[in-house]
């Protein structure tokens, strides 16, 4: 793995100062406190800012075809993650356009892409069933044929941004017969339709996500995606992108891994809590001249260091057990202050980190899962039991 540091050209440098300043004037305090109260994770005013901007396209297309290159994408990602940017649900709106460009009409595209790249546009993944867990083969949601169109009954579970968004990106069973990888069939379903009902679920972290109901819901066979119980060929690559399983660029440029986004909030905390046990305390002795305090944050600072340079689904896993395992110790090296809650306006500590840390052990995929499929295809061990 190459750590070489990228000289920044001066348009780049250009670039890079161009959108910090952009990014201070739209994500304000105002925003991040909305964000921490409500925990939406979305802005509409900030996202439609950077649509507007062109921010998005720009993200959006390849560099081939007028998008960010490699250098000025991986600022945009930086820069991003460090104004505390409301923006996770975005790459699941890019993720499903991009499977709409490919497996949808040329109606539904043309209905769809130009609204995601101008912001207007927002989509959710419709996944997860109350009873089917990170199984989403095993899906019960039925569409059965009604004329030229289909009837979609059921519920999905973790519709998180549903609120915010316009389609979802909806996974059913066409065929009850059929093994459960040949009875799916993908649409893009409009969540105005008459029959949705979206119920909000608040998390342990404090993030807003939803369950989702649909009765009797009446769609055109246009919002199809891809063949009829065609449906794992079109959600696979959606899958890969969501678990950080698709193939790596050779620049070097790219995330280390899905979720370093989290890992990243609990290095700020990190950095604060540092500060503080190295202060010199009343008596003029600092907290972290205990030599066991000196061992568990030096031990929790190597950890997040590994995790934080793990790639890909390896990456995705030692992130969210460092954050599981190092969190606990964060919290009892600060003591009672440990359980202040973080500032309105972004700010963030360890008592934020601890509760964020098991959901990111949830969201994509379960570690159980991850540690099934790095078994499996990169150490081509057995399917497990």
């Amino acid at each position: 793995m190459d750590f070489s540091a990228v000289d920044l050209s001066e348009e780049d440098r250009a670039f890079q100062r161009e959108l910090r300043d952009f990014l201070s004037a739209v994500v304000t305090d105002e925003v991040l406190a909305r964000d921490r109260q409500t925990g939406e994770n979305f802005d509409e005013g900030v996202h439609l800012a950077l649509g507007d901007a062109g921010y998005l396209a720009a993200d959006y297309r390849s560099a081939a075809d007028g998008g960010f290159f490699a250098v000025r994408r991986r600022i945009w990602e930086l820069e991003i993650g460090r104004a505390h940017t409301p923006w996770f649900h975005w790459g699941t709106t890019a993720m499903v356009a991009h499977t709409v460009e490919r497996f949808g009409s040329p109606e539904l595209r043309e209905e769809v892409v130009p609204g995601v790249i101008s912001g207007r546009v927002r989509l959710c993944l419709g996944y997860t069933e109350p009873e089917g867990g990170s199984d989403v083969a095993t899906c019960k949601t039925r569409a059965v044929r009604d004329g030229d169109g289909w009837i979609v009954n059921g519920s999905k579970m973790f519709t998180s941004n549903a609120q915010n968004a316009q389609y979802v990106f909806l996974i059913t069973n066409t065929d009850p017969e059929a093994p459960k990888h040949k009875s799916l069939t993908m649409f893009l379903l409009p969540l105005d339709s008459p029959g949705v009902a979206i119920q909000p679920i608040r998390t342990v972290d404090g993030d807003r996500t939803n369950i989702t109901y649909y009765s009797d819901v009446r769609i055109s066979d246009r919002y199809r995606v891809g063949e009829v119980n065609g449906g794992w060929t079109v959600l696979r690559g959606a899958l890969d992108a969501e678990h950080g399983t698709v193939q790596r660029e050779d620049d070097g440029l790219q995330k280390i891994a899905v979720m370093t986004e989290h890992i990243t909030l609990m290095a700020e905390a990190v950095d604060r809590i540092a500060a503080t046990v190295g202060a010199p305390e009343a008596p003029g002795r600092r907290r972290v001249d205990d030599g066991s305090v000196a061992y568990r944050f030096g031990r929790a600072v190597a950890r997040m260091e590994a995790a934080m340079s793990t790639p890909e689904m390896f990456g995705r896993v030692a992130i969210a057990q460092t954050m599981r395992d190092v969190s606990p110790d964060l919290m009892d090296i600060l003591g009672a202050t440990g359980a202040v809650p973080s500032g309105a306006a972004g700010e963030v500590n360890a008592e934020y980190v601890f509760r964020l840390a098991g959901p990111t052990g949830i969201y994509g995929g379960t570690l159980e899962v991850f540690r099934n499929m790095i078994a499996q295809h990169a150490l081509g061990l057995g399917r497990a039991r």
